[in-house]
């Protein structure tokens, strides 16, 4: 009878860093994703700083607030649209007022999210 061989996971040697903040978990899930889109092959443990998450738990911690009706359409728009753009909305701007109060209001709920899994300090 063939034995099973279990092979463990290689584990990073660089250290867990916690985001400081969710823009900048959400900014580093935009990267990941567009990253994966481009057809890059997404690894744990070969990232010069090991992240305490994978870039789907972001997506299923923000899918959690909508699927609750904490977060709407409209914030995850704004979210999307900011992300892809790599910069928030500006307050300063007459046109991007609005996009900056959901901004500001969808990532106030997801840290609280995220601190709860530990992902953000």
């Amino acid at each position: 009878m063939p034995r099973c061989r279990h092979t463990p996971k290689k584990q990073s040697q660089a250290p867990t860093v916690l985001f400081q903040n969710a823009e900048e978990a959400w900014f580093w899930f935009i990267r990941s994703q567009r990253a994966r889109l481009e057809g890059a092959k997404l690894r744990s443990g070969e990232a010069d700083v090991a992240r305490p998450c994978d870039p789907d738990d972001l997506y299923r911690a923000l899918m959690d607030l909508v699927r609750i009706n904490i977060l709407g359409q409209h914030h995850v728009k704004v979210l999307a649209y900011f992300g892809m753009n790599e910069r928030p909305p500006d307050s300063r701007l007459w046109e991007e007022q609005r996009a900056h109060h959901l901004w500001d209001e969808a990532l106030d709920r997801l840290t609280t999210n995220l601190k709860k899994k530990g992902i953000v300090e």
